[in-house]
């Protein structure tokens, strides 16, 4: 989903709840009028009051004595809800967002709780699910390879340059290469990365090879039928694509065609890629062509190499 999309339907979700407040508050008026005659028409001579001082206003005339009618015509209104067992703020319109009374936008800048849905479009967008909400920076334990000294030296360093890829992402957009055995924390690391870059309003794509593939051979096979709407154009025009456990689909021609398409076209585009893999550098030699190979060790991609036991067997 490209970041248009996501604006577009966090603003649709903004426009409903101001839609369902606004209805709501309707309905409450009516109760109030159907139960008072006199709010009734305390109601019809605010709108005429309100429409005179326009006029007056507009003519140049003195609009205090109207206002001071208005405000005492909106007082006894107050008065006569309190009477009927209403708060005095009953018929006002309840925004979810009092900030912005649900329009997205307070001034010229987007509003919070715009943000927020946007966020969340982003997070359901990613592919990530629940991972995203539990693995953070903060929660990535160094205390498990405290059993090494070296070990967890070195993964004290992998923390802090994942750290500080995240700060340098807006002027510095390179490449991870996430490498090391199953367990050593891999994914929570690059989940903590989609984690924070999500919440600075980017929008990241994280997936296993095999899905990246299986959504590419999908748009080949539908090709010419239809309009529906590519399930792999999202992998080349994000911000971030994080690639899972690049080494573990099936290779032939078409999947060794696809990943240097998709790189490729990720580099010259100028956009991040972090890849995470269980193989070692001789092994991901051995398996991908020079092409596809140097556009994943290349140059412009810092390598992150994980060490230690795995996690989920020492658990």
């Amino acid at each position: 989903m490209s970041d248009y999309m996501i604006y577009q339907k966090a603003k649709a979700e903004i426009e409903e709840r101001r839609k369902n407040a606004l209805l709501e508050a309707d309905g409450r008026n009516e109760i109030a009028r159907s139960e008072s005659e006199e709010i009734r028409r305390i109601d019809d001579e605010l709108t005429k009051t309100g429409m005179l001082i326009f006029k007056t206003a507009v003519e140049g005339g003195d609009i205090a004595p109207v206002r001071e009618r208005n405000k005492a015509l909106q007082a006894r209104r107050r008065e006569l809800l309190v009477s009927l067992g209403y708060p005095e703020d009953y018929t006002e319109v309840k925004y979810s967002c009092k900030e912005c009374s649900d329009t997205g936008v307070v001034g010229t800048r987007y509003c919070n709780c715009l943000k927020e849905i946007m966020i969340r479009e982003r997070i359901a967008a990613s592919a990530m699910g629940r991972l995203i909400e539990v693995q953070s920076f903060d929660n990535f334990d160094l205390s498990h390879y405290s059993y090494d000294p070296k070990v967890a030296e070195k993964m004290k360093m992998i923390l802090a340059m994942a750290k500080g890829y995240v700060r340098d992402f807006a002027t510095k957009k390179g490449n991870l290469l996430l490498i090391g055995p199953t367990g050593t924390g891999k994914t929570h690391i690059s989940t903590a990365i989609a984690r924070e870059l999500i919440h600075q309003g980017y929008n990241v794509i994280y997936d296993s090879t095999q899905n990246i593939i299986s959504d590419f051979e999908s748009d080949r096979f539908r090709s010419g039928y239809g309009r529906e709407e590519s399930k792999s154009e999202k992998y080349l025009d994000c911000p971030l694509l994080i690639i899972d456990d690049l080494g573990t689909e099936f290779s032939n021609q078409f999947t060794l065609a696809t990943i240097y398409n998709l790189l490729n076209t990720r580099q010259n585009k100028g956009l991040a890629t972090v890849i995470s893999t269980n193989l070692s550098p001789d092994e991901l030699a051995r398996k991908y062509e020079d092409r596809i190979y140097s556009r994943i060790i290349g140059s412009g991609t810092k390598i992150l190499p994980f060490e230690g036991k795995d996690k989920r067997v020492t658990k």
